[in-house]
C-alpha cells in the first residue's frame, strides 16, 4: 500500500502541510518590511475586452479611489473589443480617463505592453475590468514600496457572499490563499499573485513572452530572480463575484492550471534556483497543486486494488475505499443539488475541491495536447454591486 499512502501523504502535504510549515517558518525567522504612508505616482492600468457590461461602473469606483487625482493615472487596454467598450472608455475621457486601443485581438499581454508605452507612473497597477476596489486599495498597495526591495505588491482577491453554495466555497479557498500568502510574505516573498489588483515598479516591467499563459505569476517569478520582493497586502482589497455556475468556474480554472502546467515545464529558466526557499515555496504552492488530481486517482486505484488482492491483508482497505466513495458521492450531490443554510456549505467543500481538480486534470490533457492559446478566454462572471467608498461590504474574506 506504498502508492495509496504516498498519494495521501502528497494530498494532505500539499494541503495542510505545506502551509503549516510555512506558518512555523514565517514565526521562527521573519524578515522585516518597510512600509510608509506615501503616494506615488500611480497608473492604474485596465485590461478591458468585451467588458461594456461593467467598464463603467469600474470607471466610476476607480475614480472615486482614495488617491490624489494628480498622482493617479487611469488607463483602459482594451485591444480586439467588439462591443461597447472603446465607446465607454471615450465617455469617461472628459474625466481624465485613458484609452490605449487596436481592433486587433492578440490577447490580454499584446494589449497590456502597447498600454505601458503610456503609462507614466512610477507604480503600475494592473485591474481587470469585471472588479471593484475598496476605497483605500492604492493607498494600500502603495505602501510596502517605501522598501526598495520590494518589486511589486499584491492585493486581496475577496469573494463577495449572496451568490449561494458556490461563491461561500470559492470565497473559503481565497481566505485560506490569504493565509498562505502572509505567511510567505512574512517569511521574505510572497510567491502568489493576483493579477487583477497588482503593482509593479515601472522601471522594473518585463514583458512575459507571447506564449505565457499566467503572465501574472510569471511577472511575480521575474522579480523575485532579480532579488526583489512580492509583498501581499491583504487589506488591499479587489472585490469580485464567483462565476455563475460550477461550469463557468471549472472553465476559468482550467486555464489557470493549463498555464501551471506551462510554467512547471519551464521550472529550469522561471525558478530563482539561487533561493532554495523560494523554489520551495514555489513548488510546494504552485506545482504540486495541479498534480492532486494524479494523486487522486492513483489512491483510488491503489485502494481498489488492495481490495481485490486482499486475504486478510490491509484492513483498513474497504473503509478507506468506501470514504472515498463517500466524498466522491458528496461532490456529485453538490454539483446537483441546492441545499441551502450550513449543509449547502459543507457539502459544496467536497464539490468545490472535486470541481477544481477536475479543472486541474483537463488543464493537463490541455497542456499534453499543446493547447496553449493566450487570447482571452472570457468566462461570464456576475457584476459586482456597486461600492461606496468607505462603506460596508458583506464579503467573503
Amino acid at each position: 500500500m506504498k502508492l495509496f499512502w504516498t498519494c495521501v501523504g502528497f494530498i494532505v502535504y500539499t494541503y495542510a502541510g505545506y502551509p503549516a510549515l510555512l506558518a512555523l517558518l514565517a514565526k521562527l525567522r521573519p524578515r522585516p518590511l518597510r512600509q510608509d504612508s506615501h503616494t506615488p505616482a500611480i497608473t492604474l492600468l485596465i485590461a478591458a475586452y468585451n467588458e461594456e457590461a461593467c467598464l463603467a461602473a469600474k470607471l466610476e469606483n476607480s475614480l472615486a479611489l482614495d488617491y490624489p487625482a494628480e498622482r493617479l493615472q487611469i488607463l483602459v487596454a482594451a485591444d480586439g473589443s467588439s462591443d461597447g467598450t472603446t465607446a465607454i472608455a471615450g465617455q469617461f475621457a472628459g474625466r481624465g480617463v485613458e484609452l490605449s486601443y487596436r481592433p486587433e485581438r492578440q490577447g490580454k499581454m499584446a494589449a497590456i505592453n502597447r498600454a505601458m508605452r503610456l503609462a507614466r507612473g512610477d507604480i503600475v497597477v494592473f485591474s481587470d475590468a469585471n472588479n471593484l476596489y475598496d476605497a483605500h486599495a492604492l493607498r494600500e498597495l502603495a505602501r510596502p514600496f517605501a522598501d526598495p526591495t520590494v518589486g511589486a505588491v499584491s492585493g486581496a482577491k475577496s469573494i463577495i457572499a449572496g451568490d449561494g453554495a458556490l461563491g461561500d466555497s470559492e470565497g473559503l479557498y481565497w481566505r485560506y490563499e490569504s493565509f498562505i500568502k502572509k505567511q510567505e510574505t512574512q517569511l521574505g516573498t510572497c510567491t502568489g499573485v493576483s493579477g487583477e489588483i497588482l503593482a509593479i515598479r515601472r522601471n522594473l516591467f518585463s514583458a512575459p513572452p507571447a506564449n505565457i499563459i499566467n503572465d501574472d505569476f510569471y511577472i511575480a517569478l521575474h522579480l523575485i530572480r532579480q532579488g526583489y520582493r512580492v509583498i501581499y497586502a491583504p487589506a488591499a482589497r479587489s472585490f469580485e463575484r464567483v462565476s455563475p455556475s460550477a461550469g463557468d468556474e471549472i472553465t476559468r480554472r482550467t486555464r489557470i492550471i493549463r498555464g501551471r502546467y506551462q510554467a512547471i515545464a519551464l521550472a529550469r529558466t522561471l525558478l530563482p534556483w539561487r533561493q532554495p526557499l523560494v523554489v520551495w515555496q514555489v513548488v510546494s504552492h504552485k506545482f504540486a497543486r495541479p498534480l492532486i488530481p494524479l494523486a487522486m486517482v492513483g489512491a483510488l486505484l491503489a485502494n481498489g486494488l488492495a481490495l481485490l488482492r486482499s486475504s486478510g491483508g490491509w484492513r483498513l482497505a474497504p473503509a478507506a475505499l468506501l470514504l472515498q466513495f463517500l466524498f466522491y458521492g458528496l461532490a456529485w450531490l453538490g454539483n446537483h443539488t441546492q441545499i441551502q443554510g450550513k449543509p449547502g456549505k459543507l457539502l459544496y467543500i467536497p464539490t468545490f475541491l472535486v470541481n477544481s481538480n477536475l479543472a486541474a486534470g483537463r488543464g493537463l490533457l490541455q497542456a499534453l495536447a499543446g493547447r496553449e492559446g493566450v487570447l482571452w478566454q472570457r468566462v461570464e462572471r456576475r457584476h459586482v454591486p456597486p461600492l461606496t467608498p468607505g462603506a460596508d461590504v458583506q464579503e467573503n474574506f
